[in-house]
């Protein structure tokens, strides 16, 4: 009836995980008797569980990943921790869960925290710079995001009912194999990133489609604005890269379930392909969560110098050759693998040609603020530390990308501290600065500059103490993943590095406590002109927040920068367009497709990762039965009256114009 689940996958005897679970337990309860007391489950249900606007689900998918990330930084304190109690001693993690720990970590962070802040990010802004009203396909939208959660909820289910991989975040083969994983961690892991992988390509099609076919009037490929060309570059990786490893797990799934070989050490199993096949999709990866990142700093870079982006073109281009050479590049991850010289220089070569493009924009971003009027608030402050911190992780790439280097630090701490280096500065810091830039925009208010700048110096300087030890250690020989330390020579740079993780905690802190400060005094911190930044893209011609259907009348695009463009002929004393009459607006109906997806996504993923072979039939019926529904929906849109169109807008418009007449005076 249940397959392989009794009461023995509750882990009764390990108090770590059951206290977790029953902290993350409770505090649910809490949360749902908090809203259903207060009344907010039509609220929930028709504004955000079935909504299709993208920027409702651009929010969403930024409080999955803000959660998310509190999940992995909590497994990344534990292992921090772990390593300095564990020196000559056990520590307080036995060794299978200090594992699961490490695999859930990494996995989380790439999946589950890093992937959605970016996606939600592009979700909320770029069909706002893009003069349009939503994206190409809102309810596959949906859809989209509530497979991504049901992954993110089975990898937590599986913190108390089973066990997570123990394989690291990539499940190499031969170990992920039933012979040396054969218990459900590693089900655990495939389905949760099938699942969550299939809204991932779905959101990667239905965004590279918005952007090549939704533009507003007169904005050519040339007038985007640089988060809109990073995004698209994105998302072409996307469909490009995620079937690929969709097939790989598919081929690892078909070897535990059903018998086959295709990375076994017997019967003509090759794990080296598998290697190969899951950095074919790995290497791309970095750069699906990085150019968007890039940008976003494109973007605050211009806004705060005062200036347009340096260098459009040649960072459009820098993008797209980033974009290709992304591909030509994954064997640098395994120079040990005995491919030979040839194979191992050529790789290396493209691994250095790649960090070229990077380069470009390095040098874009610096001559952007130079000769500009630079204003250091907390999202400048964000871009600023990625430019120093990243080009030292850069570099430590292109040492990595020489073989006979790599043959030296492969897989020592060296490898862990640029890896980190590279995505906490260029993603993380990003997701933060974008957060902190664009939450005006969706929610009316700013958030504080006292708490945002504390939070800011504490979280850089924990990221330097942590990961600059890492990198001697590294050198001193600490390969990765060791449960316990028995070497004195490593010691004092792994108590340096706990200490670092101890002043990220109180970064932490100070972005919860601005948050909270920002909430509870909103009134003093309104927006009322929509463009809080003096900003340069469309996004900022709207009220903040904007109206769900965005623009009443679609804006005609001349240039890169068509709001500024706006902003100065009105500071020029130019007469605005005459007002046209406004005209109703067509917009797509909410819909549960998504959320219903969702549910019998996880009864799917939940049933065959136990082998309950009943309740995975429910759930492919489930989800057929729901996409039928959808597709024989009789009105799939509704309409928007002209007179509602014109209220809604000349609210909005009657403060911007106050505010821009106020800063003609001062100017």
């Amino acid at each position: 009836m249940l397959g392989k689940l009794d009461w023995s996958a509750i882990p009764f005897d390990q108090p770590i995980p059951l206290g977790s679970a029953l902290i993350v337990f409770l505090a649910a309860v809490a949360v749902l008797i908090w809203v259903t007391v207060k009344g907010y489950w039509p609220y929930l249900w028709h504004e955000w569980i079935t909504s299709v606007d993208h920027k409702r689900i651009g929010v969403m998918y930024i409080v999955l990943a803000a959660l998310m990330l509190f999940r992995g930084f909590v497994d990344a304190v534990m292992m921090r921790t772990q390593q300095v109690l564990a020196i000559h001693g056990p520590g307080y993690l036995p060794p299978e869960h200090y594992d699961q720990v490490f695999s859930a970590h990494g996995t989380i962070m790439i999946f589950f925290a890093a992937m959605p802040f970016v996606i939600g990010l592009m979700n909320f802004v770029m069909p706002l710079q893009l003069g349009i009203r939503d994206v190409a396909f809102p309810t596959l939208n949906s859809v989209s995001f509530w497979l991504t959660a049901t992954g993110a909820l089975l990898v937590n289910i599986s913190l108390v009912v089973g066990e997570f991989a123990r394989t690291g975040w990539l499940p190499y083969a031969p170990l992920s194999e039933t012979t040396y994983s054969p218990g459900v961690g590693v089900d655990y892991y495939l389905w949760s990133i099938q699942i969550s992988g299939v809204g991932t390509l779905l959101t990667g099609v239905n965004l590279a489609t918005t952007i090549l076919k939704m533009r507003a009037p007169g904005m050519g490929y040339l007038h985007m604005p640089m988060f809109c060309w990073t995004s698209l570059a994105s998302n072409l990786l996307i469909v490009a890269a995620f079937p690929i490893l969709t097939a790989t797990l598919a081929m690892l799934t078909l070897d535990r379930y059903l018998g086959f070989h295709f990375f076994t050490n017997e019967a003509g199993g090759n794990q080296m392909m598998f290697m190969n096949l899951i950095w074919a999709w790995g290497h791309p990866e970095v750069y699906i969560l990085v150019l968007p990142a890039f940008g976003i700093y494109s973007e605050i870079f211009s806004t705060f110098s005062s200036k347009p982006l340096f260098g459009y073109r040649s960072m459009v281009a820098a993008t797209l050759f980033i974009c290709i050479v992304s591909f030509m590049v994954w064997l640098h991850h395994f120079f040990t693998m005995g491919a030979g010289a040839d194979v191992n220089a050529a790789f290396g070569i493209a691994t250095s040609v790649i960090a070229v493009g990077t380069g470009v924009k390095i040098y874009n971003w610096l001559f952007t603020m130079y000769g500009g009027r630079v204003r250091f608030d907390t999202p400048m402050l964000w871009a600023l530390a990625f430019v120093t911190t990243f080009i030292i992780g850069g570099m430590t790439g292109v040492l990595l990308a020489v073989p006979p280097a790599d043959f030296m630090l492969h897989n020592s701490l060296f490898l862990v501290a640029h890896f980190h280096n590279v995505i906490i500065s260029g993603v993380l810091f990003a997701a933060f600065a974008g957060f902190t830039y664009w939450f005006p925009k969706a929610f009316g208010f700013r958030l504080h500059e006292g708490w945002g700048k504390a939070a800011f110096w504490f979280t850089l300087a924990g990221y330097v103490l942590v990961f600059v030890p890492l990198y001697i250690v590294g050198l001193l020989g600490m390969t990765r993943r060791l449960q316990h330390i028995d070497m004195d020579l490593w010691t004092p740079w792994l108590i340096v590095a706990a200490i670092g993780i101890a002043v990220m905690i109180v970064g932490a802190a100070c972005q919860v406590a601005q948050l909270i400060v920002s909430i509870r005094h909103r009134d003093e911190l309104r927006d009322e002109t929509g463009d809080p930044w003096d900003g340069r893209t469309l996004e900022w011609s709207t009220s903040s927040p904007p109206p769900f259907f965005n623009y009443a009348r679609l804006p005609y695009v001349e240039n890169e920068e068509p709001y500024w463009t706006v902003k100065q002929r009105a500071l020029d004393g130019q007469a605005p367009a005459k007002d046209e009459s406004y005209e109703p607006v067509e917009m797509p109906r909410n819909s549960p497709t998504g959320f219903v997806a969702a549910f019998f996504a996880t009864l799917i993923g939940f049933a065959l990762i136990w082998h309950i072979w009943w309740l995975a039939i429910v759930g492919f019926l489930g989800a057929y039965a729901t996409f039928v529904v959808f597709a024989w929906r009789e009105h799939g849109d509704y309409e928007i009256p002209a007179d509602e169109v014109e209220r809604i807008d000349r609210d909005g418009r009657a403060a911007q114009l106050a505010w821009m007449r106020k800063r003609e005076r001062v100017a």
